[in-house]
């Protein structure tokens, strides 16, 4: 019997990681973000995900084990879409 792997996705942005995981049969069991626009995609998505929020206010203990986390850097200060301000700027330094 093969069990069926589990994500958490941290500094989720959009949800590309649980996305991809999703085509690959893996199930995302919880995201954090604190964005409310990108949360929304999120949410959309993977309405059976806990949402997080901010990963600072995570108590590890109290959040169902995964087999993989993935997380993307916080990219506001890199993103074109962004200030472009680098490794320079307060949120990705």
């Amino acid at each position: 019997m093969n069990k069926q792997l589990t994500l958490g996705s941290l500094f989720d942005g959009i949800a590309g990681f649980p996305y991809a995981a999703e085509q690959c049969g893996i199930e995302t069991l919880w995201t954090s973000e604190i964005e409310p626009a990108p949360s929304e995609i999120s949410k959309r998505h993977f309405p059976a995900a806990t949402q997080l929020g901010d990963v600072t206010k995570i108590n590890g203990a109290e959040i169902p084990p995964v087999d993989i986390i993935s997380f993307g850097s916080p990219c506001q200060d890199m993103s074109i879409a962004g200030n472009r301000a680098g490794l320079d700027g307060n949120r990705s330094s």
